[in-house]
């Protein structure tokens, strides 16, 4: 069932493209078009886009675009994206941080650090945003989402609003559970009182272990497949190492040199490169190790 162009055209006139180019939504830098983009301004203008779609389209919701491989192919549905009004944040209580979906892991943990709050410092080394950030128990470094989240905000795609507990979740690795069908507004979070030069220093000494075992200023999509923690006591890093040549590539898709469980465009590279690159690796490890990896990257097609 489709919906009518010409009234989301006459309703949602500046916030509404056509045939619009991800490419340069996305940190691979790959990527075809949308038939649908929506970029929602407020909650209210978003439920009244949701109820006026109704089901009718598939929706994908973009958050910072770190971690997604998007098809060259024109994605038949609407993608939605929260615009900078879903940004804010601010302290509830001495220990306890609300922050928009749109507010980025690394601001999030600024924040923390400028008002004393330990707890927080690891998101310094996140990219993508608190929305990606929950919905997939973001983390690094033996921390994670879970472990400072409180409650979310969300709205599902009929546009109704709700709030979920952190108890209430479903956490695993790198998974939350949360239905695709939730829109995520806004979180609140719990820290812990801490002196600022002990959160400087762990920051530090973060952002220093990252600089050295991953790369960075690169078209890369972080982690491309999750560490098998039920399969193996290796991380999926060293399965790849033993079962691959650091050197495969297709087209211009290839295996960064200084951490090969990220994947690199270091140039043109085609969304078929990268998925065929994907899928290579996973069946070299299976069949060196038997192991099977699960992919922790989006791929939107």
């Amino acid at each position: 069932m489709n919906i009518n162009l010409e009234e989301l055209t006459s309703e949602f006139n500046k916030n509404i493209k056509f045939n619009y180019d991800l490419k340069k939504k996305n940190w691979f830098n790959i990527g075809g078009r949308t038939k649908i983009f929506y970029k929602a301004d407020n909650l209210k203008e978003l439920i009244k886009f949701l109820k006026k779609i109704e089901n009718k389209e598939k929706i994908f919701i973009l958050s910072g675009g770190s971690n997604i491989l998007i098809t060259d192919k024109t994605y038949n549905g609407v993608v939605i994206k929260l615009s900078s009004n879903f940004n804010n944040i601010s302290l509830l209580s001495d220990d306890i941080i609300i922050a928009g979906s749109a507010v980025s892991d690394k601001s999030l943990s600024e924040f923390a650090m400028n008002n004393n709050l330990g707890g927080f410092e690891f998101l310094s080394c996140i990219p993508g945003t608190v929305g990606g950030g929950i919905k997939m128990n973001a983390g690094c470094f033996g921390k994670e989402f879970k472990d400072i989240l409180i409650s979310i905000q969300a709205v599902n795609k009929s546009g109704q609003v709700i709030t979920i507990l952190a108890k209430d979740i479903n956490f695993k690795y790198r998974s939350s559970g949360l239905s695709d069908d939730l829109i995520f507004l806004s979180a609140s979070f719990k820290g812990y009182k801490k002196k600022l030069n002990l959160i400087k220093n762990e920051i530090i000494e973060l952002k220093k272990k990252k600089e050295e075992t991953q790369p960075t200023r690169i078209k890369t999509s972080g982690s491309t497949f999750k560490n098998p923690v039920n399969q193996s006591d290796k991380k999926v890093w060293q399965l790849i190492k033993k079962s691959v040549s650091l050197k495969k590539s297709f087209g211009d898709a290839c295996i960064s040199e200084k951490h090969c469980n990220f994947f690199v465009n270091k140039g043109n590279a085609k969304f078929e490169d990268m998925k065929k690159l994907i899928e290579y690796v996973s069946e070299s490890v299976l069949k060196e190790t038997g192991v099977k990896l699960e992919i922790e990257i989006k791929i939107l097609e």
